[in-house]
């Protein structure tokens, strides 16, 4: 905090660790101000505490060091937790102008805890004699990781190399700030204005409600789609209006690529900037330092695994656009387009497989999903039940807020679920932490998952598609991750593992979603109460490899694209970011009009505005040991307890306080085997 800056009130409920429950914090009471204000006093109280670290008389201990630094900056962690969450999820004009103001100072404060040659100097006489002050396991990862996160940051530098590395750093921190505000604008102002009803033709009547509702909302006559943050737009696959999918199509992939929210040279200058702090920390290149600290290990090792990938995935796209072309013909459509892609697999599905998705939302009741399904399916495996608090208050009144109990009745933490779209959210599905676990610090965790689910119109019930299913049970196994974590340290914490390690869980979980027991327990028909037919039951299992080669391809042309993104040098110049783009996707073999990358340069919020850089590879590395471990649990007959038990015990709860593959090896027996996953996207025939 600058001596500028007044001391933050008194009053500021930030200042003071939560009354409520499990510290959740007081939403109601908190202001954007009280946020900017706590977060600038945290900052400040924690250099203050690393001052007390290094200017200690006493030789370094894991005490005096590691352990104080663990427990330092508890402000500063409550205030972000709080301000993050809403950036993401309420964001107005004045906490975006917070936002822009705060993010050069956290860079610089982080800088300052990783870069501090005093304190790296106490973490390395910490880290050298660590095999022989008696620590235990845990202790020992921490004082190496602590130690890795500063040589990695650059703690070995000289000074100037640290005061160039600290202006790097800001100027990302600035550029990613940018990159995520320009893409929120640029989404909401690229809604799909409709004025005639009948141009929605193949919407159903809560989804035609939805968009007069999200049109007047904003003041507007006649329908608005909002868009989500992939490429490929749900409703694609259901109007029968071409021109209309074309307008829908084009506002999605040229989102931010023009204008005063153009992310194109935002994109390109932050590639161009990780480039050159790579250099700095000697490495070749920015997808070389972030593989430094992944399980994966190397680039090379992700080439390999993408490369095998990339033939047998364009085969099948190829053999799905044939059909979809004979199927489109039908209609009178001479050339397949990349805005028809989803309609026609849709019908293909439909006259294959008898699967009607968008009959399949009647099934699909938000609150029965949840509570019925994926709620069922954690008691089964974890012994976890879930309470209603209604008495506890979320930051918005979407948000909903249930006690979490275990196997024996004991407290675990709170779960808060925040399942609608709305303006100022931005896109995707998350999962994040307002309190961590830590049994140091006597926390416990406090998770939330947020959705973008169309709001319903009012008194109707909220339905979801067969895709939203999935990506709540997704989700979950992230707020699982948070839930089931039983560590000392919060370094250590649910979610804090390798970025190619932290999709597994969430992974595994998004399994259930279509088990046979959990199925039968929540997909009822919002109307009658009738069970999910078997007939379609045994349709949506025989229609899973439909598909599977766009998905696939799909998803490797956007791996690709970050890789190739993170692979330039400081000298390259990318004068034509959609140029480069071009170039990437075709150099790798992915290039395709009817199947563009699941995200594009522009609104790839993954890698340019999160944590993904250089790792959004990590989904399908990390579905080698998620398909591997489903076939585990297959063979142990599926899910019953004493599976979650171990599935919990051995790796859940362990977060990053063990190796990752260790912790896998704990549960399978060994390492994984690739086979299941070339199963599951019908890849194994064609390797």
């Amino acid at each position: 905090m600058s001596a500028a800056d007044p001391a933050p009130a008194a009053s500021n409920p930030l200042l003071a660790e939560s009354p409520l429950p499990f510290r959740l914090p007081p939403f109601a009471d908190i202001s954007l101000e009280d946020c900017r204000e706590a977060v600038l006093a945290g900052m400040a109280e924690q250099r203050a505490e690393v001052a007390g670290i290094t200017g200690s008389a006493q030789a370094p201990t894991f005490e005096n060091t590691i352990v104080a630094l663990e427990r330092s900056g508890r402000l500063l962690a409550r205030a972000e937790a709080v301000f993050g969450n809403l950036s993401s999820s309420l964001s107005t004009p004045r906490l975006r102008e917070i936002e822009r103001e705060l993010a050069p100072l956290e860079a610089a404060h982080a800088d300052l805890l990783r870069l501090d040659p005093a304190l790296f100097a106490r973490v390395d006489a910490v880290h050298e004699a660590r095999h022989t002050c008696g620590l235990d396991a845990e202790a020992v990862r921490l004082v190496e990781r602590h130690h890795l996160d500063r040589v990695l940051a650059g703690a070995r530098l000289d000074e100037d190399g640290r005061t160039r590395l600290s202006e790097l750093n800001r100027e990302l921190s600035e550029l990613s700030t940018r990159f995520g505000q320009n893409l929120q604008l640029a989404t909401e102002a690229a809604a799909v204005r409709v004025a005639d009803a009948a141009e929605l033709d193949g919407l159903s009547e809560e989804e035609v409600a939805a968009a007069a509702r999200a049109a007047a909302d904003r003041g507007l006559d006649g329908y608005l789609l909002p868009l989500l943050l992939p490429t490929g737009q749900p409703v694609l696959a259901k109007l029968r209006d071409r021109e209309l999918r074309r307008r829908v199509f084009e506002a999605s992939v040229g989102r931010a690529s023009s204008g005063e929210h153009d992310n194109g040279p935002v994109a390109a200058r932050i590639a161009r900037v990780r480039a050159e702090r790579a250099r700095l920390l000697g490495f070749a290149t920015h997808a070389d330092l972030v593989l430094a600290d992944q399980t994966a290990g190397s680039t090379a090792a992700v080439d390999a695994m993408l490369a095998s990938m990339v033939g047998p995935a364009t085969a099948n796209a190829r053999a799905e656009a044939e059909v979809l072309a004979e199927v489109a013909a039908r209609d009178g459509v001479t050339e397949l387009a990349a805005w028809d892609w989803a309609f026609y697999s849709e019908r293909v599905r439909a006259e294959r497989y008898s699967v009607d998705t968008t009959a399949l939302r009647s099934w699909f009741e938000l609150d029965r999903v949840l509570v019925d399904g994926v709620f069922r399916a954690a008691e089964l495996l974890y012994g976890y039940r879930f309470t209603p608090r209604p008495d506890l208050a979320g930051y918005h009144p979407d948000v909903r807020v249930w006690e979490v109990s275990g196997p024996d009745g004991e407290a675990v933490g709170l779960y808060l679920g925040d399942f609608t779209a709305r303006e100022g959210k931005r896109g995707g599905a998350w999962m994040s932490s307002f309190v961590s676990q830590s049994r140091l610090l006597g926390t416990r965790p406090v998770v939330v998952n947020n959705l973008n689910v169309a709001r319903a119109p009012e008194g109707r019930p909220t339905l979801l598609t067969l895709d939203e299913v999935n990506t709540l049970f997704h989700e979950f196994g992230h707020a699982l991750h948070g839930l089931s974590s039983a560590v000392t340290y919060p370094r250590f914490a649910g979610t804090a593992v390798p970025r190619d390690f932290v999709e597994f869980p969430s992974q595994v979980n998004e399994v259930w979603a279509l088990w046979p027991e959990v199925l039968a327990h929540y997909a009822r028909h919002v109307e009658t109460g009738e069970p999910l037919p078997a007939a379609v039951v045994e349709a949506i299992d025989a229609a899973s490899l439909w598909g599977e080669g766009f998905a696939t391809v799909e998803y490797l042309a956007a791996t690709l694209l970050d890789q190739a993104w993170h692979r330039i040098t400081p000298e390259t110049e990318v004068g034509d970011p959609a140029g480069f783009e071009r170039r990437a996707l075709a150099d790798a073999g992915v290039a395709s009009d009817l199947v563009p990358p699941r995200y594009r340069t522009t609104y790839f919020q993954h890698v340019f505005a999160g944590g993904y850089a250089a790792g959004y590879y990590s989904y399908i590395w990390s579905e080698v040991l998620d398909a591997d471990t489903v076939e585990w649990f297959k063979e142990r007959g599926g899910l019953r307890r004493e599976n979650g038990d171990v599935f919990r015990d051995r790796l859940l709860s362990r977060g990053g306080s063990v190796d990752p593959l260790e912790a896998f090896r704990a549960v399978r027996g060994r390492d994984a085997d690739p086979t299941p996953l070339l199963r599951r996207r019908g890849l194994a025939a064609n390797t």
